[in-house]
């Protein structure tokens, strides 16, 4: 049924205005038009509220990574209608007079409603299309802010035109979902306080941080990841953003570990993080390794993917048949492989194969097993995209359903 949440409710956002607008007794263009303008605006309210980071309802609506996809790709799918909007509205004319097609697209000739449209348009350009570059962290964020002057031309644009409703209500959610967001995310009013009380580097660009909560701490499980925010301490001065991080430990006073990869200018900055630091965490998000049962399990791991598995076995030993594979460059970045190897004597359960490619392409297909050990196993991705899809991909032709194959990307903004 979550799988199902943001389709419907996306449906239901985009659904309500055009039915409300719905033209009757208009040209097929200026019908296509005025359906393809609010189904924009519908699209982009959807989007506006996927961006909320808000622990409940992301459990609520798969999760945060599923919630990012859906609010880039829906955000994108409402610029293209809102695009296609005056184009369809031009067509209306251009067979009998390409001048007044002109002029509907013209805002010079049609007055502030259409300044208005068009400036909000090229925000929106500005904002979905240059922002899903690979930019910067920083540059990034700039550009998507250009989203909130983008709406609010839009609103000018249909209150210019004459609408009112149902403009009201859709002004009041979409600053509802933008106050939401830059209160409890962008603010960090949802955040709990924590202190860096160890720091300890793991491997060449890797160090993993001691986290105690100085308030009521946060309650995660294995398997789940945090939004991490350092802050300034004697000898540190924090990035000031917030970055996903999977959770590598537990303990039972509530202080987390988490492990930070250097793998931008921010988490490259992470790695001279000092003792008494302040932080800020958000969530727990997600449901990786959350799935119960008796069956067998294979865990593959790529590199800093292996902080979710480490963080359960950590918290317990597996109390069924178990194969991890950990794959990683080279010994200068194998993380944690003595910690792992001393686990897998003591755990019955627990087999340990670790593998360095030493810079070559790792070859899954014959580290990952076959056959009678795949049946009836669940297994757990996490790694690399591409690794975890060439490994999805060699499961499901092995046999294992696609029920059984789990795994979480972890690389969104």
């Amino acid at each position: 049924m979550k799988r199902l949440a943001i389709p419907l409710l996306s449906a239901l956002l985009v659904g309500l205005p055009v039915l409300w607008a719905w033209p009757e007794e208009l040209s097929f263009w200026r019908s296509l038009g005025i359906v393809l303008g609010w189904t924009g605006c519908g699209l982009l309210l959807a989007s506006l509220l996927l961006m909320v980071r808000e622990p409940r309802l992301a459990d609520a609506l798969g999760g945060l990574e599923r919630m990012y996809r859906w609010h880039h790709g829906l955000g994108t799918l409402g610029y293209l209608a809102l695009a296609l909007h005056p184009l369809a509205l031009a067509a209306d004319y251009l067979n009998d007079s390409p001048a007044l097609a002109w002029a509907t697209l013209w805002p010079a000739d049609q007055g502030w409603p259409l300044w208005f449209g068009w400036l909000g348009l090229i925000l929106l350009m500005l904002g979905t299309g240059l922002a899903h570059g690979r930019l910067a962290y920083g540059r990034w964020r700039l550009l998507h802010l250009l989203l909130v002057p983008a709406i609010g031309f839009g609103f000018a644009h249909l209150i210019l035109l004459g609408l009112s409703e149902p403009i009201g209500f859709s002004m009041l959610l979409a600053a509802l979902f933008l106050l939401w967001r830059f209160l409890r995310a962008d603010l960090r009013l949802a955040a709990r306080p924590y202190l860096v009380s160890q720091v300890q580097r793991v491997a060449q660009d890797i160090v993993e941080l001691d986290l105690r909560p100085l308030a009521t701490p946060i309650a995660a499980t294995p398997g789940q990841f945090v939004m991490l925010s350092l802050g300034a301490g004697s000898d540190f001065r924090g990035c000031g953003e917030a970055h996903p991080f999977t959770i590598s430990g537990i303990d039972a006073a509530g202080q987390l570990r988490l492990a930070i990869k250097a793998l931008g200018d921010c988490t490259r900055h992470m790695q001279a993080v000092r003792i008494g630091t302040p932080a800020r965490i958000e969530g727990p998000y997600g449901h990786f390794l959350a799935a119960e049962g008796s069956r067998q399990q294979l865990w593959l791991a790529g590199g800093i993917g292996i902080t979710p598995f480490l963080a359960s076995l950590r918290d317990k030993a597996p109390t069924t048949p178990t194969t991890l594979l950990y794959c990683y460059r080279s010994d200068d970045d194998a993380a944690y492989v003595g910690e792992l190897r001393a686990m897998a004597e003591t755990m019955s359960q627990l087999t340990l194969h670790c593998h360095a490619d030493n810079g070559q392409a790792t070859s899954l297909d014959q580290l990952l097993p076959t056959g009678e050990a795949l049946a009836d196993c669940q297994c757990y991705l996490c790694g690399p995209p591409g690794m975890i899809e060439a490994a999805r991909c060699l499961l499901t032709e092995r046999g294992v359903p696609s029920a059984h194959i789990h795994f979480e990307a972890f690389d969104f903004r």
